[in-house]
């Protein structure tokens, strides 16, 4: 099973979101071998889960509140978005952790919602261009798996980790990729450290400047379970000719 997922940040309009869900839901693919998901903006997310309900697509939230309810002005979360049909949701991603200061313990609280509301949260974790020049990428991400996870019950708990190492990601389609081997082998370090955490098998993606002419390099490779597309995946044409090449393995 490979996983395919989507995040549509805010590159897209009202009407562009609607526009693309509703060609989506009209492509096939098989759900055998992968597992689709999409993370619309907020304003779209009830709108996009209504257009793929019934549909082998899942929709995730781009990012939750951890309180349920309350006095937290322009916070959506965790059990609202569960409410509103959000199968996964996207954790501690690095435009959140550094365009928006979130820090680890908003992480891990976030985490711990995710899982008392029955979401599965997708942990991003990445490196930045500092942390790789001064070889402290292994130091950084040890450091965000302890934080998000540690004093977390993850018994019977389905978690999924995104490394995406921050000078990866692109900005609207330019953006430099970590070369394929080089993520075999960090995803590889990865699935060991979490073994201290949860005996379960976690899956994790690869995120940073994937389209549909790399994207098969990465899937190929043994550690790498799916990838997670920012702005390919918000073009039809190239998102869906992404999945097929995926699903032709």
């Amino acid at each position: 099973m490979t996983y395919i997922f989507a995040n549509w940040k805010m590159y897209l309009s009202y009407q562009e979101v609607r526009e693309l869900s509703i060609a989506l839901s009209q492509e096939d693919f098989d759900e055998k071998k992968l597992k689709i998901t999409v993370f619309p903006n907020t304003i779209n997310f009830s709108d996009v889960a209504r257009v793929f309900a019934g549909r082998s697509f899942a929709v995730g939230a781009q990012n939750v509140g951890w309180t349920p309810q309350g006095a937290y002005t322009g916070a959506v979360s965790a059990l609202l978005f569960q409410q509103a049909g959000a199968k996964y949701a996207l954790v501690g991603h690095s435009e959140r952790r550094y365009i928006f200061n979130e820090d680890n313990e908003a992480v891990h609280k976030k985490m711990e919602a995710c899982l008392v509301e029955g979401i599965i949260p997708v942990l991003c974790i990445g490196e930045t261009a500092e942390d790789l020049k001064e070889q402290k990428r292994e130091y950084r991400i040890k450091k965000q798996l302890s934080k998000a996870l540690e004093g977390l019950n993850l018994k019977g708990k389905e978690i999924i980790v995104a490394y995406e190492p921050v000078w990866a990601i692109s900005a609207g389609g330019k953006g430099t990729p970590c070369t394929p081997a080089d993520a075999d082998n960090v995803h590889g370090w990865i699935k060991n450290e979490l073994k201290q955490y949860t005996k379960q098998n976690v899956p994790i993606l690869y995120g940073g400047s994937v389209d549909s002419k790399n994207v098969l390099s990465y899937v190929e490779q043994g550690m790498i379970d799916g990838v997670l597309v920012g702005s390919a995946s918000t073009k039809l044409d190239e998102f869906v000719k992404l999945v097929r090449r995926v699903e032709s393995l």
